[in-house]
């Protein structure tokens, strides 16, 4: 609470308690106050750890890049500006204005301004599939290239053999594992799943050098940062030839997919994946269904003695 009216009054906070993000800017009104009202909310304390991750990230270069400005005398064509050099990257600017938003909404809150200069501004991303998930030759590929023993094997492995996310498997390590179940908090929704260990996983851990805290480490002995897993394990399937659009998450589909095919229901996938929802996977088992359903019928019509046409002439 100190901290809090400290920065509505704009009195810089004594080193011992400043933030990382814009230590000493917090002069009242400001951009630099908003921001930092924002990151000490609630509505931000409880977003999933790598959300507050990603959008430190974008107000680090926001209160880098205004700081100092009077967030009441933001208006929507300089947010328009702001997002003006995203257009050609649709996600990236949403998600700009996803923070923009949300920290207008406390700074309103605070009487730190009377408008909010996001409204009516939207953003449209082209609708696609997603990720790609990894085809069985994309799989195979990947692992003639990476030895087991290899940091990029266990990633693999781990990705592919537990269904998880980036975010959470970058934190796994032996202490997650007891009587053969890995069990893992879901970092996204708070889900705890209990997930028994594949043979090949286990293989694969055991043929490794592993952290002791967290299974995977930096080239520094250090745990991953989400960024910097995804940039690097792309790296890794770059080096195995794998096509560019390939990444961590199309581990997790394949999963999926694999799991569907084998006949699991959309419960029993999302048993492992965690999903909140049926819908996404859903998709697995309907095309699994369908791949399934039309080898049959063709199969059904070979057996069948088809009447011939008669032709003439």
């Amino acid at each position: 609470m100190a901290a809090y009216q400290a920065a509505l009054e704009g009195h810089p906070l004594p080193p011992t308690q400043r933030s990382s993000i814009g230590e000493a800017r917090t002069i009242r009104g400001s951009v630099s106050a908003a921001v930092a009202l924002y990151l000490g909310s609630t509505n931000f304390s409880q977003l999933a750890d790598a959300t507050k991750y990603e959008r430190s990230r974008i107000l680090k270069r926001f209160r880098e890049a205004h700081g100092d400005k009077a967030f009441g005398a933001l208006e929507r064509k300089h947010v328009e500006a702001m997002l003006a050099p995203l257009s050609s990257t649709p996600h990236a600017a949403r998600a700009l204005l996803k923070v923009l938003r949300a920290v207008t909404i406390t700074a309103l809150a605070a009487g730190l301004c009377t408008a909010d200069p996001t409204a009516g501004i939207r953003i449209k991303v082209r609708k696609t599939s997603g990720f790609t998930a990894l085809s069985e030759d994309d799989i195979t590929q990947f692992e003639e290239h990476w030895a087991r023993g290899t940091r990029e094997r266990l990633a693999f492995a781990l990705l592919l053999y537990s269904g998880q996310r980036r975010g959470d498997v970058i934190r796994m390590g032996r202490q997650h594992i007891r009587g053969g179940q890995l069990s893992v908090r879901q970092n996204k929704t708070g889900a705890i799943l209990t997930i028994p260990v594949h043979p090949e996983l286990a293989e694969i851990i055991a043929a490794s050098d592993v952290g002791n805290l967290t299974f995977l480490t930096t080239e520094t002995g250090k745990p991953f940062s989400p960024g910097y897993f995804t940039n690097w394990f792309g790296s890794a399937c770059r080096a195995a030839g794998l096509p560019k659009g390939l990444s961590a998450h199309g581990l997790r589909k394949a999963i999926c997919r694999r799991l569907a095919e084998a006949g699991c229901s959309a419960n029993q996938i999302s048993a492992i994946s965690g999903h909140a929802t049926l819908n996404e996977v859903s998709r697995y088992t309907k095309a699994a269904d369908q791949k399934r359903m039309a080898v049959d019928a063709m199969g059904t019509i070979s057996r069948t003695n088809l009447p011939t046409r008669s032709t003439k002439g």
